[in-house]
């Protein structure tokens, strides 16, 4: 069974979102037979390729939220976060940018067999570390730590390889339902907006397997069983 998760790598719901997917997969009885797969879904084109701006600034500039505003809608994510398991988790003291060669990164590392791996590499730089993940300086710190070819990263980033896919991925999002991020898709039919919680989630899981594995009964005799009438012995010749 498939899980699919559509995100933007500095959505802070979308980190806490791809957590609470992992601890629901963790808990479902058969979790080792669910794939996790992760989807770019870029939200910050209109944002500076050649800068960055700090997440008050675009607060303020896009929300019109003063300090107090934004310490205290951030704050909740941060909350929540650690409630969790995820030390630290910046939301507010960090910058955002254009995230397309970030997601264009992920492509390239998905095509090499890191899907998940990479995701959770971006996330745990972004929102643990607060380390910009824009440039291709900054996307380039992370191969090693991955296993990934430096050159072959390099050229693949240089020459824009993932673009299409990238955008081809949006594109398949919002025909399946999505308006935001985070999105995810169990089974290829039960579409999930937002940062559900794991609960929800596993409950969702089980369902999905319950309908795509349906018990087939096989008659097995005059068996001895108890109904809505009482209990009944099965009759002797």
């Amino acid at each position: 069974m498939k899980v699919e998760i559509w995100a933007e790598v500095t959505c802070p719901w979308c980190g806490l979102g791809s957590h609470r997917v992992d601890r629901a997969v963790e808990r479902f009885e058969h979790s080792d037979e669910v794939e996790v797969v992760h989807h770019p879904f870029p939200l910050g084109d209109s944002l500076p390729t050649d800068r960055t701006i700090s997440v008050r600034e675009l607060l303020l500039r896009k929300y019109g939220m003063s300090g107090a505003q934004a310490e205290a809608a951030t704050g909740q994510i941060e909350t929540q976060a650690a409630a969790e398991g995820l030390i630290p988790y910046r939301v507010l003291d960090n910058v955002v940018g254009n995230t397309d060669l970030a997601h264009e990164f992920l492509a390239h590392a998905s095509a090499q067999g890191k899907n998940r791996e990479a995701w959770d590499t971006v996330f745990r730089t972004y929102f643990g570390k607060a380390e910009p993940v824009f440039t291709l300086d900054d996307l380039l710190r992370l191969p090693d730590e991955l296993g990934l070819d430096h050159d072959l990263t390099r050229r693949a980033l240089t020459e824009r390889r993932y673009r299409t896919q990238v955008q081809e991925d949006a594109r398949r999002a919002r025909r399946l339902g999505a308006t935001g991020a985070p999105f995810t898709v169990v089974d290829g039919r039960y579409g999930v907006p937002g940062a559900q919680n794991s609960d929800a989630l596993l409950d969702l899981l089980r369902t999905a397997w319950d309908e795509s594995h349906p018990v087939t009964l096989t008659p097995a005799g005059d068996a001895p069983a108890c109904g809505p009438d009482g209990c009944a012995a099965p009759t002797r010749p």
